[in-house]
């Protein structure tokens, strides 16, 4: 399943800056209605690992899964701080914001405050 990742020039690369994590998080910000079979292919890992990345990052209260009908939509808390100590002064808006065109970071920090406005509380764990 895991693709070798190609840099811009087109030659093959064995490692890359981010996590899967991340990589999870940028395809569920770019398409937050995405299904998780399409985020694993994207990202180059199974889906049964996409699911647990998606229920950790939930547990953890950087992403909301909202059940819309048989489909699950998905909102990422831009405030909430990255957990490693090298980053932590970091949110997860701030690293996205580097990643993201402007429409689709844009696009996550509106879902986000949509759900927030409509909740007391919408990341609670």
């Amino acid at each position: 399943m895991s693709k070798d990742p190609k840099d811009i020039r087109g030659a093959s690369v064995g490692w890359h800056f981010f996590s899967n994590y991340a990589h999870v998080l940028v395809c569920l910000a770019e398409t937050p209605d995405a299904r998780l079979r399409d985020v694993a292919e994207r990202v180059g890992i199974t889906e049964r690992t996409a699911l647990r990345m998606v229920t950790q990052l939930e547990q953890s209260g950087i992403l909301m899964r909202l059940k819309e009908g048989r489909r699950n939509s998905y909102i990422i808390n831009p405030s909430e701080r990255l957990r490693h100590p090298i980053e932590e002064h970091c949110t997860v808006g701030e690293l996205l914001k580097t990643i993201l065109s402007r429409n689709a970071f844009n696009a996550l920090t509106q879902r986000f405050e949509n759900v927030k406005r409509r909740s007391q509380n919408p990341f609670s764990v």
